[in-house]
């Protein structure tokens, strides 16, 4: 969740984002599945969504699960409930502060993965095959999913498809396309849906947030990603300029702001001037903010450039040196409808495909 570490439902029985309530409800009745797949293509509260229905297999409260104030609730919310576990990337577990005094993590030069490994993997089912502590059986949270490495992927199959016991599985995360097929095959599919506009933006005040239905679009209509725009420092006015300013080549706006959103910004960026040189109209910025056309071969260059970088986002580049040549390269795009670039100008970056 933007801002915090994510968290089940309250004493008061609320969930951290009012939008999941209906999604919480549909998902309950999904009784028959043993393992559910809750996915969306932008962050909707998918782990929230999660780590609630994991709360509501295991309450003690059957007839109004999960109740936020019985024990099993509380111990769920803290992550103490012998009977539930939750497994999630090391970057995660340092980012949420899920750390003990003496974990690994905390070791000078140790660099968090963003996978989940199958060490981790392995652990979870062997906890899976004891017994459970309680009547409600056990509960199992893997989020994200597309973060399962090939080989986590391939260990869990077996116990995806035969759970022991009463163990019951969510996995949350974004594009189920991004998982192996076997994986897909195994679980039940609920896509979530972002809050309409109105309460994405009821949200975003409450939260303290100083934008608008602009940078709200720029976030795809995620509220969680509109806030994490704004918490690493994006301005609205800022982000509504950004398409002319790379337009110009003009990086200043992005440099120092986390590589993987600066890049996600840019494919946005691209994906609008690819729709207007296609005569369609842009998804993300209003085509008042977007420079003018630029030739589709190049754009689509550019993309494809932008797409590597992103697969190799945890290199250890020299973030400034790729954001700059990055934007450079896409103002050669603008660049190429006036003049044709000459041989030697630009930034080079080689990245495997």
């Amino acid at each position: 969740m933007a801002g915090g570490e994510p968290v089940g439902v309250n004493d008061n029985g609320e969930l951290p984002l009012p939008w999941l309530r209906e999604a919480l409800a549909h998902a309950q009745r999904l009784t028959r599945s043993h393992a559910l797949l809750l996915h969306a293509g932008v962050p909707t509260g998918q782990f929230e969504l999660a780590l609630a229905l994991a709360q509501a297999w295991l309450c003690e409260q059957s007839d109004r699960a999960p109740c936020g104030r019985c024990a099993s609730c509380r111990l769920a919310r803290q992550r103490t409930h012998p009977d539930m576990r939750v497994v999630v990337p090391e970057a995660l577990r340092v980012e949420f502060d899920w750390l003990t005094d003496d974990d690994p993590l905390l070791k000078a030069g140790t660099r968090p993965s963003r996978e989940i490994k199958v060490e981790q993997v392995r652990e979870a089912i062997e906890w899976s095959q004891r017994s459970a502590g309680s009547k409600r059986g056990r509960a199992l949270v893997l989020y994200p999913a597309q973060a399962l490495n090939m080989a986590a992927a391939n260990a869990l199959l077996k116990t995806l498809e035969e759970p022991p016991g009463d163990l019951r599985i969510v996995l949350a995360g974004g594009d189920p396309e991004r998982l192996l097929p076997t994986i897909r095959s195994r679980v039940q599919r609920l896509a979530l849906k972002s809050p309409d506009t109105a309460t994405a933006l009821a949200w975003l005040q409450a939260q303290g947030a100083t934008a608008g239905a602009p940078t709200l679009a720029v976030a795809g209509g995620s509220p969680l990603a509109a806030q994490a725009l704004l918490d690493a420092g994006f301005a609205e006015r800022d982000l509504l300029s950004l398409p002319r300013a790379v337009a110009r080549g003009d990086a200043q706006g992005l440099v120092g702001k986390p590589l993987p959103m600066v890049i996600d910004l840019l494919l946005r960026i691209a994906h609008d001037a690819m729709a207007q040189a296609a005569g369609s109209r842009p998804r993300f910025f209003d085509e008042a903010q977007m420079p003018p056309a630029a030739p589709l071969h190049a754009l689509q260059a550019w993309h494809q450039e932008l797409l590597r970088a992103a697969r190799h986002d945890e290199h250890p580049w020299n973030a400034s040196l790729l954001v700059e040549a990055l934007v450079t390269n896409g103002a050669r795009c603008w660049a190429s409808e006036h003049k044709p670039a000459r041989r030697g100008t630009g930034h080079s970056i080689h990245l495997a495909g």
